[in-house]
């Protein structure tokens, strides 16, 4: 299926599930707007969601948000969908001096592919909150904050998560992992990531047809992940996969330095 033939109801579904499968305990609303201001890596989960129109003028409502984010100690950050609300918000934010960050693609597949074998020497094996957010952490490089911060999420999300990793047998080595977050007939995929010495031979492919596969057997039919625009291997993958380009969205701050 192409982009032109996903229906604007499941991409609106699909928005949906993203965000409440990003849900951290640090949120609250301010004049329709969604606040996120978690400590860990994910930007989703510490970001303004623009989601309803509100009654506030733009300024106010936007001293409001900063004032949150000043006593969580983290900077201002907003993520623009198609979805946003009011009309016109990313030009307006661009006016007013906020700067564009972090184009990124939300990919959709609506037929899952079928596992595949996995290499000699290797077992899928599950992880809990606390766990997988190590094993993505270690693999990433994250301080021990953003650890602790994802595994919260994690632990206290509104849909389920599932953490998997892929661990060689002889030396107990996690070469990749991954995770999926299911809503109804929806799946997301999330934290894919491969260790830098094993990329290049299909880990990170079989691992998510694994865990589609799982997920079509417990009644998804239609998966989704976001991805950055300009990572063309991790975007060749989910190609091979089924997934196409949805719609994009990207992140507006007024320093995007202080915001990665």
């Amino acid at each position: 299926m192409d982009r032109a033939a996903l229906p604007l109801t499941l991409l609106s579904r699909i928005e949906d599930a993203g965000i409440n499968a990003s849900a951290p305990p640090q949120q609250r609303w301010i004049d329709g707007w969604l606040l996120r201001f978690s400590p860990g890596k994910a930007k989703r989960a510490r970001c303004i969601q623009p989601v309803a129109d509100g009654r506030l003028p733009l300024a106010e409502r936007l001293a409001l948000c900063a004032a949150v984010f000043d006593q969580a100690g983290l900077p201002m950050v907003v993520r623009l969908t198609p979805f946003s609300r009011p009309d016109g918000l990313d030009g307006r934010l661009a006016e007013l001096g906020y700067r564009s960050l972090d184009d990124t693609r939300v990919m959709v597949a609506t037929e899952m592919p079928a596992a595949e074998d996995l290499p000699p020497g290797l077992q899928l094996m599950p992880l809990d909150a606390a766990a997988f957010a190590e094993v993505v952490g270690e693999l990433r490089g994250s301080p021990a904050g953003q650890r602790v911060a994802q595994a919260q999420r994690l632990a206290a999300s509104p849909v389920p998560y599932r953490g998997w990793a892929l661990r060689r047998h002889d030396d107990g080595t996690i070469l990749a992992c991954g995770q999926t977050a299911a809503e109804a007939d929806l799946v997301g995929l999330y934290d894919v990531f491969t260790h830098p010495e094993a990329r290049g031979q299909g880990l990170a492919r079989r691992l998510c047809a694994a865990l589609l596969a799982a997920a079509r057997a417990e009644g998804a039919r239609v998966a989704y992940l976001q991805v950055d625009a300009d990572n063309a291997p991790a975007r060749a993958i989910y190609h091979r996969l089924g997934f196409v380009d949805a719609y994009a969205y990207h992140y507006r701050a007024p320093d995007p330095d202080a915001a990665h």
